[in-house]
């Protein structure tokens, strides 16, 4: 097959094509490893019910709005007076006591959407609710780093597949799941005959998609060749969280040169039979981080790494009819670290009984923390890749 038609035909076009801006693997592997700080973004996806996650225990109005959902004593962990957490995440109680978690409440936006993708844009591409960007806010930042060169700051999502989050106007992140799989799939004998030829002059489109190749290849090398260095003996979940953090922990601990990692669970959309569903995702999530957390903290990494879980919007404070509570608006924000020069929480939950059509009404903007993650980890004038200027909350 001539180069042009494996080019034009091949299913590694849609994969390499998410991957551009990478250097070299012989720059890379001749770099020292990164000893910077990085950022871990954990998206929970489906809407997150932050009032069952962070639970206002002593509140009258929450048992009135929740009569068969709210979480009764044996179903929580206290963590102060007021404020108990759900019992599944006893690993997160942990962390909170050990003064490595900070829960930032009633974060939104102005005029919130509750479409799950509308407002899932909204948060990935750091945009106001009536605006519409196509590019990311990791995306923009990997710009914003060094325009058109190759020495952008490195971003993957632990993912097959790259979300608006990491897409950049000339730079975008690397997806990738299974470092031993893509390398295998670049490892395909009529790619390497195409990489073996040279550039194809002449085309621009035809060089531009090898240069892409080129890259692709070059990166899943030495991501594949990181992922061999570290091997954790951690007990992750055994599901596709724990898998992704439990690779991450392993490629950081390895050295590898990433600023930030994205990965993502989904099922919080908990319209019907809430709890115990609810109970099983949080449960996931905690294990998996106080895993995550305990690989970086024995290789002297977690004072590096600052953990952000968000999701696209919370869930009505009254439960609906089929035991499960349906989209909402403001939500909890959880940041985890070795390192934060803020603990336990930034604010107070929310007045249940001040709500907006039963809806917990938005105290601060989420763009206020991306200006902190911005500015302290990716070194960049946050209002350049938020387009406006934010008051940073000064967290780490």
């Amino acid at each position: 097959m001539k180069r042009r038609s494996f080019l034009k035909n091949s299913g590694l076009i849609s994969t390499a094509a998410l991957i551009p801006g990478f250097l070299s693997a012989f720059q890379l592997q001749n770099s020292l490893d990164f000893k910077g700080k990085r950022i871990l973004i954990l998206q929970l996806s489906g809407g997150n019910d932050g009032l069952n996650s962070i639970v206002p225990f002593r509140n009258d109005i929450y048992y009135k709005l929740r009569p068969t959902i709210a979480l009764k004593e044996n179903q929580l962990i206290k963590i102060s007076d007021d404020v108990a957490l759900n019992a599944s995440m006893k690993n997160m109680a942990n962390l909170f006591d050990q003064g490595e978690v900070l829960f930032i409440n009633n974060v939104g936006y102005p005029n919130p959407d509750r479409s799950h993708f509308r407002s899932m844009d909204i948060w990935q591409s750091g945009s106001g609710s009536n605006e519409f960007w196509n590019t990311g806010w990791i995306g923009r930042s990997l710009d914003a780093a060094c325009p058109g060169s190759e020495n952008a700051h490195y971003a993957i999502e632990v993912d097959d597949s790259l979300s608006l989050a990491m897409k950049g106007q000339l730079k975008s992140g690397f997806a990738v799941s299974d470092p031993l799989k893509l390398h295998r799939v670049m490892k395909d004998e009529q790619l390497e005959y195409i990489l073996k030829q040279g550039k194809t002059e002449g085309d621009d489109h035809l060089s531009f998609l090898y240069k892409t190749l080129a890259n692709t290849k070059s990166s899943a090398d030495y991501i594949f060749e990181k992922s061999k260095l570290k091997q954790s003996v951690r007990n992750y979940p055994q599901n596709a969280l724990g898998k992704h953090l439990k690779m991450t922990a392993e490629l950081i601990n390895a050295g590898i040169d990433t600023k930030v990692f994205y990965a993502s669970i989904s099922g919080f959309d908990t319209h019907i039979r809430q709890v115990e569903n609810h109970q099983r995702l949080l449960s996931i999530v905690s294990e998996s981080l106080f895993s995550f957390r305990s690989d970086l903290k024995e290789s002297g990494e977690w004072n590096n790494t600052v953990v952000m879980v968000f999701s696209e919007f919370g869930r009505r404070v009254k439960q609906n009819a089929s035991n499960g509570t349906d989209h909402g608006t403001a939500n909890n924000v959880w940041i985890l670290g070795g390192n934060l020069k803020q603990k336990g929480f930034y604010n107070s939950l929310s007045k249940l009984s001040e709500l907006d059509q039963n809806d917990l009404i938005f105290e601060l903007d989420f763009r206020r923390i991306y200006a902190d993650l911005i500015e302290k980890i990716l070194e960049i004038p946050h209002e350049k890749i938020l387009r406006r200027q934010f008051e940073p909350l000064n967290f780490i």
